[in-house]
């Protein structure tokens, strides 16, 4: 399979927010104070580097089969990604909220979560929305398809995310 130009930049796009998403919700998890925001964040983490490694797949040429989907498997499957890609509007919900104050970043217990949480829910936001251009920027319905796929799991996500956030009474 050959991509266009535009095709292998907005693949690279995509590999940085998946290594952010990564990065963000394994270093959340290990702040996290209650621990099925930690599974959460853990189910997360987990799909999200398999969205890596089908984009990784795409970008060698090869054409990813996106057989069953892997959140339906799993009750507590997210993604999510921690800053905007370089082609992609930088001040969208990236996960960075300088109005809030370190201590509400830092501090454990249910501010800090709510903190963490939200953060995500933002990050999974500018992540879909991110699949979504590159959905209709793809030429090939197969490669079409397997982005759709990574996006309805990337929506998936913020729906847990919200859902956690709505059963523990946190603002979204």
């Amino acid at each position: 399979m050959t991509l266009t130009q535009k095709e292998q930049t907005l693949l690279k796009d995509l590999e940085k927010e998946e290594r952010d998403c990564i990065e963000k919700y394994t270093r959340y998890s290990s702040q996290a104070s209650d621990a099925a925001l930690k599974t959460l964040f853990d189910d997360i983490c987990s799909t999200e580097r398999t969205h890596l490694e089908t984009i990784n797949a795409i970008k060698s040429g090869k054409t990813p089969s996106m057989g069953s989907s892997t959140s339906s498997s799993s009750s507590s499957s997210s993604s999510s990604s921690s800053s905007p890609s370089s082609s992609a509007s930088g001040s969208a919900s990236s996960g960075k909220n300088s109005g809030l104050s370190d201590s509400r970043k830092t501090s454990g217990g249910e501010n800090g979560d709510a903190y963490l949480v939200s953060d995500a829910l933002s990050t999974e936001k500018f992540v879909s929305s991110l699949y979504n251009t590159c959905i209709f920027e793809f030429t090939d319905q197969t490669l079409r398809d397997a982005l759709n796929h990574i996006q309805k799991e990337e929506q998936e996500h913020g729906k847990k995310l919200y859902d956690y956030m709505a059963s523990h009474g946190m603002q979204g």
